[in-house]
């Protein structure tokens, strides 16, 4: 089965998601945990919100649901109190998904700002080691990042740093969440190599961790380092190419979550583009 959806609002509750991702023709989503951009507390969902949507998913055969964290969270930040917020804040978040057993979890390692990768890397497995608890039922996933500035994940080899770090214990709540735009952008040539930007990430992390799929296109050039998505087929990924990322063995079974820039009928019309080109 294709597992498609895309970034959605929780502005009208969990629920709503899921009857609106079914509307779009979807069968999962991503969500934001609180403002992407701020500290502001969100509305916590009522208990009924939540297992409203639960049922909603398992009756409907639905994939659940990706939740993303906030771009306000540094783990490896120079800033103590932002490494202790942003691990204090995830794992609250981690414990509210146990409402929704068997969803995913993503975050951005974050910037080392000066610090050196080795500091970064120590900062975020820590974080990691406290945040996560054995028998939780949600995977974490380390996002792929395109290396802007000094953004730890720019590459598949400091992923694997993280993940050596994490206890052994946990590390089987890990994977990976493989953005296209962002490894097109960190200098992954996905077009015209994909099967070996993939034999890469096997060799390296281990292609069982790639556990979800930010399908996006890119505004810019491979290795630009830039992080600018674009609409499917508007940007220098291109259609055929994300055909044949849909379409790959290593990753047609994962699901995909779109994060282009869209209103919900976009969206709508790259589920049908890209579900047409998955079947067809």
């Amino acid at each position: 089965m294709f597992k498609i959806g895309c970034h959605l609002s929780t502005s009208e509750g969990y629920y709503s998601m899921g009857q609106r991702i079914i509307n779009l023709g979807g069968n999962t989503f991503q969500y934001f945990t609180k403002n992407p951009k701020g500290r502001a507390q969100t509305k916590t969902p009522s208990p009924e919100d939540v297992s409203a949507l639960r049922e909603l998913i398992l009756s409907r055969g639905m994939t659940m649901p990706l939740a993303h964290a906030p771009y306000t969270y540094n783990p490896c930040s120079k800033d103590e109190e932002v490494r202790r917020y942003s691990g204090e804040s995830m794992h609250g978040e981690l414990v509210f998904l146990e409402n929704l057993p068997g969803s995913m979890y993503n975050f951005h390692p974050g910037c080392h700002v000066g610090q050196g990768v080795e500091q970064g890397v120590c900062y975020i497995s820590d974080m990691l080691n406290r945040a996560l608890w054995g028998g939780m039922h949600t995977t974490v996933l380390l996002e792929t990042m395109a290396g802007k500035g000094t953004e730890i994940g720019r590459s598949f080899e400091e992923l694997r740093m993280i993940i050596d770090r994490v206890d052994s214990g946990l590390r089987d709540n890990l994977g990976v969440c493989f953005d296209t735009c962002h490894v097109n952008d960190a200098g992954y040539d996905i077009v015209n190599d994909l099967d070996g930007v993939l034999l890469e990430f096997d060799r390296i992390v281990g292609i069982d961790r790639l556990r979800a799929v930010h399908l996006n296109d890119s505004m810019n050039p491979m290795g630009s380092h830039k992080d600018r998505h674009a609409k499917i087929g508007e940007g220098t990924i291109g259609l055929s190419a994300i055909k044949r990322i849909i379409n790959h063995p290593a990753l047609c079974d994962r699901p995909f979550y779109l994060e282009t820039p869209n209103d919900e009928p976009g969206y709508g019309g790259e589920i049908a583009l890209l579900t047409e080109a998955y079947y067809g």
